[in-house]
């Protein structure tokens, strides 16, 4: 009785990091039911978190913008006008896609670190200064496409971080052994480092869960991750987009719970004011963010015109709603200094699921636009909610 009053108490206490997940399972059951079974398979997992890619990884970026109380308008048409220049200089100048990935991002680079010297040095209020990037890069995408309207891409290797799966070393029972090998290690690495926390934190003296609730945590992780594992070998193995999502998640958990430069991101997102007073640098942090944003929205570009296998004239449009989006149900905080990157990919992958499952229901796009606003709603009621509580 006592492990479950503790495991009452935990949730309640933690429900802004549990609350998206038991949501994303809430409605991943539903769809289940209501497709009869068609949700769950194989492939529409798959093709559900390969469509979820581009946004996932804007949403990230987008994240570590609110977590510092700002916001960046200009991400879509960015990664939509970055996706067209990847084009370009793939099809009309014949660079290959190792000289041309590593432009994409030293562009995206420069380009958010324009921005957060606006922000940061000039001190225009990121709205403004983020919507002249939006009609900018609007126009910008425009002038790029204007010659055909579709730059259509026809380079296997560029395409195949979009579409491509990796490579199978074998099959085991008509699974995919190489995504089966990858899956086993992450939920050995996830087991490593909650092990590693917990000891830290006895170590340090700092409060715990009881050892029963703790191993509960493992195996109920464990098994969600063991279960998207079998389902993705099932079906192709793990795509390349998934694997870059995996890094980006990987890479930016480290920066923001690892390192100084991730507590000093929270602190100026806490309290800016604070935070200078403290010796923090504010404005390298702010330019540091949009610098980071611009890098992922390159990325998201490389990945949207990958998947389309071609640049439009529309690429981009309605990305930067969709992250922000994702980031509010990921359960960043729209006052700043609260939000993790686990959550904001979750928080993609919640919307994306949204739509993925009603249109396997055949659901129109005027109820889905007013469902989706109506989740965006409620998680930010939730955050205004759960901030009142802890006050």
């Amino acid at each position: 009785m006592n492990y479950i009053n503790e495991l009452k108490g935990l949730l309640k206490t933690n429900i802004r990091d549990y609350g998206m997940y038991i949501a994303l399972i809430v409605i991943m059951i539903t769809f289940q039911f209501l497709t009869n079974g068609l949700f769950m398979s194989s492939r529409n997992i798959s093709n559900l978190l390969d469509s979820a890619g581009y946004i996932a990884v804007l949403a990230v970026g987008v994240m570590l913008v609110i977590v510092i109380r700002h916001i960046d308008l200009s991400i879509g048409f960015l990664a939509g006008f970055l996706g067209a220049i990847a084009a370009i200089l793939l099809m009309q100048y014949g660079l290959p896609v190792y000289i041309v990935i590593p432009i994409i991002l030293v562009l995206g680079i420069c380009a958010g670190g324009i921005t957060g010297f606006l922000v940061a040095k000039v001190g225009i209020p990121a709205f403004v200064a983020t919507l002249a990037g939006w009609l900018i890069y609007r126009g910008a995408i425009l002038l790029a496409t204007e010659k055909t309207g579709t730059i259509i891409v026809d380079n296997d290797a560029f395409n195949a971080i979009g579409n491509g799966y990796i490579p199978s070393i074998a099959e085991v029972g008509g699974l995919h052994l190489l995504s089966l090998i990858i899956g086993a290690l992450g939920i050995i690495f996830y087991i490593y480092s909650a092990i590693s926390n917990r000891k830290n934190k006895i170590k340090y003296e700092f409060e715990v869960v009881s050892k029963p609730i703790f191993v509960l945590q493992l195996l109920f992780v464990s098994a969600i991750m063991a279960y998207i594992t079998w389902l993705l070998a099932g079906y192709n193995g793990f795509s390349w987009t998934v694997i870059i999502i995996l890094l980006v998640v990987f890479v930016y958990h480290f920066i923001t719970t690892k390192t100084v430069v991730g507590r000093h991101i929270y602190a100026v997102g806490s309290n800016p004011e604070a935070a200078h007073l403290t010796g923090i640098n504010v404005s390298k942090i702010t330019f540091l963010v949009f610098g980071s944003m611009g890098m992922l929205s390159a990325l998201s570009g490389i990945l949207f015109t990958a998947r389309l296998q071609s640049a439009t004239t529309t690429a981009g449009t309605l990305f930067e709603l969709d992250a922000i989006a994702a980031a509010f149900v990921g359960g960043v905080s729209a006052a700043g200094g609260v939000g993790k990157v686990t959550g904001a990919v979750i928080g993609a992958i919640v919307m994306a699921t949204l739509t993925n499952g009603m249109n396997l229901m055949g659901v129109g796009i005027a109820p889905q636009y007013m469902i989706r606003g109506g989740v965006l709603a409620l998680a930010v009621i939730f955050d205004v909610m759960t901030r009142k509580q802890k006050a």
